[in-house]
């Protein structure tokens, strides 16, 4: 298995802490949110390799971070070349980049959004997953209506089977989040290339759930452990308060 980090995005409602540092680098409980990541990533035995997917603005300092650390597994960097919000490849885009341009993975990918952080057992949803053979979403109860209204959420059958993707829906059919862990099983590593020709929106990776939902099938993992979506300096100071108090 792979690790895919997406590290690309440039952050703006974090200003002025995200001007020369992507939000994976910010600190939380006194570690960086990339640490955190790459710690649970080692703790997967099947791991054998991770990308870290950044744009040109940030890569020299991730780069320069990563050499302070030593991880079971390597870590590569990617540059995907782009400097502003105005030319960045969206999150599809950058998996895209990762795995199809010079890379020949043929192994299974759990992929990462970086401003994410999650309390579960990461070797849990991913054997989950393996049973699943598709793509697999984990997925976070936000019991509110109101806050459901503000992420990618999902319908399940009784199968844990996703019947319907809504994103940022005014009227949401379930409170299960999306929240940015993916796990792609190798029989479907061919499906990014697929979407990339389509037209569809190549940035929040939710479209792409959408679709393959849709086309191919796709299972959601529900876990009730915490979860933080690190989106502005409250939801940061949030997360810092809680992780210091759990001793995360």
């Amino acid at each position: 298995m792979k690790g895919l980090i997406l590290a690309a995005g440039y952050g703006t409602r974090l200003y002025p802490l995200t001007i020369n540092k992507p939000k994976p680098m910010l600190e939380v409980g006194g570690k960086t949110i990339m640490e955190r990541h790459l710690n649970k990533l080692a703790a997967v035995k099947d791991c054998t390799g991770v990308y870290i997917v950044t744009n040109n603005r940030f890569y020299e300092g991730i780069n320069d971070w990563i050499k302070k650390y030593s991880f079971r597994m390597p870590v590569e960097i990617i540059n995907d070349k782009t400097t502003s919000n105005d030319d960045r490849l969206g999150a599809i885009g950058d998996i895209n980049l990762v795995m199809n341009e010079g890379r020949d993975i043929r192994e299974d990918v759990l992929i990462m959004a970086g401003d994410n952080l999650f309390e579960f057992d990461i070797n849990d949803f991913i054997n989950f997953s393996k049973k699943k053979e598709h793509l697999c979403v984990a997925l976070y109860d936000v019991k509110s209506i109101e806050l459901a209204k503000k992420y990618g959420i999902v319908h399940l059958d009784n199968g844990n089977k996703v019947t319907e993707f809504q994103e940022k829906p005014s009227e949401p059919r379930s409170t299960l989040a999306s929240t940015g862990i993916y796990y792609l099983h190798k029989t479907c590593l061919g499906c990014i290339k697929e979407y990339m020709s389509t037209g569809k929106s190549k940035d929040a990776p939710g479209n792409f759930v959408k679709w393959m939902s849709e086309t191919k099938g796709v299972y959601g993992y529900v876990f009730d452990n915490g979860w933080y979506d690190i989106g502005d300096i409250a939801s940061l100071e949030k997360a810092d308060k809680e992780y210091r108090t759990k001793n995360l």
